[in-house]
């Protein structure tokens, strides 16, 4: 088992940066994926970025390249997202997931742990 908490969302105006983080706790190992998606309202789900502890390989969602860095401390358990530029777009709770295996793996259905949420409100 593997529990993943959020935080770090909040309202911000368009342009502004945010960073969201997620403990987690349980069986976790450097081996395992860790991603961020998301979901606007009346929208599915959304990959956005993941990494991998073993090696540090990540993926990143086209409409977030260059603008989101997702990052990982294997020692406190912990991966973050850094989010600048963001735009109205963005508004979406953004999710916290734990499994996968290859960075590759981007449907939800890979990822077997997911957290509760935090809402990001970007005003335009």
């Amino acid at each position: 088992q593997v529990q993943l908490v959020e935080s770090g969302g909040g309202l911000v105006q368009a342009g502004a940066s945010l960073r969201l983080s997620c403990v987690a706790s349980g069986r976790t190992g450097s081996s395992i994926v860790m991603a961020w998606f998301r979901q606007a309202p009346g929208k599915g789900r959304e990959f956005v970025a993941n990494i991998r502890g073993s090696d540090g390989s990540t993926n990143y969602a086209d409409f977030v390249k260059g603008r989101f860095t997702i990052s990982r401390d294997n020692e406190k358990n912990t991966v973050s997202l850094q989010m600048n530029s963001l735009n109205a777009e963005d508004t979406a709770v953004y999710y916290c997931a734990a499994g996968g295996g290859v960075v590759t793996r981007t449907a939800p259905g890979w990822y077997h742990y997911w957290g509760q949420g935090t809402q990001v409100t970007v005003s335009s």
